[in-house]
């Protein structure tokens, strides 16, 4: 089974996006921040981790630093999933390492669909 780590700190996100990945067939666990997101990375290798950027404690940027130090994470898929539109946001979250960003508003259908892709 696929396993899936999606932080947000949006508790309605976090709520259709567990609802959508579960019903695909994936193992979903939920983080409100990074330091919640780190915790949980000390116990579970996920396939994905979609990360929002703006969150309390530890932004997405900071988790994602932290995600690249750690070599059980070589081949997990981190995407951005952020309200930040500006192309310097997105610049910044592709050279920090992310496989994919992806602006707020998003169709949860094409996510998937893109997620998908990435883990074939």
């Amino acid at each position: 089974m696929k396993k899936i780590l999606i932080a947000d700190d949006e508790h309605k996100i976090l709520m259709s996006l567990e609802y959508s990945f579960r019903k695909q067939g994936y193992e979903v666990f939920i983080a409100r921040d990074g330091t919640e997101v780190l915790d949980l990375l000390k116990t579970i290798t996920p396939d994905v981790i979609l990360l929002d950027i703006m969150m309390p404690n530890l932004d997405g940027y900071s988790t994602l630093n932290e995600i690249k130090t750690m070599e059980n994470l070589n081949h997990s898929k981190v995407i951005f999933l952020s309200a930040k539109t500006n192309p310097k946001d997105i610049e910044k979250g592709l050279e920090l390492g992310a496989d994919a960003y992806v602006t707020k508003p998003y169709s949860i259908k094409k996510l998937i669909q893109q997620i998908d892709e990435m883990l074939e």
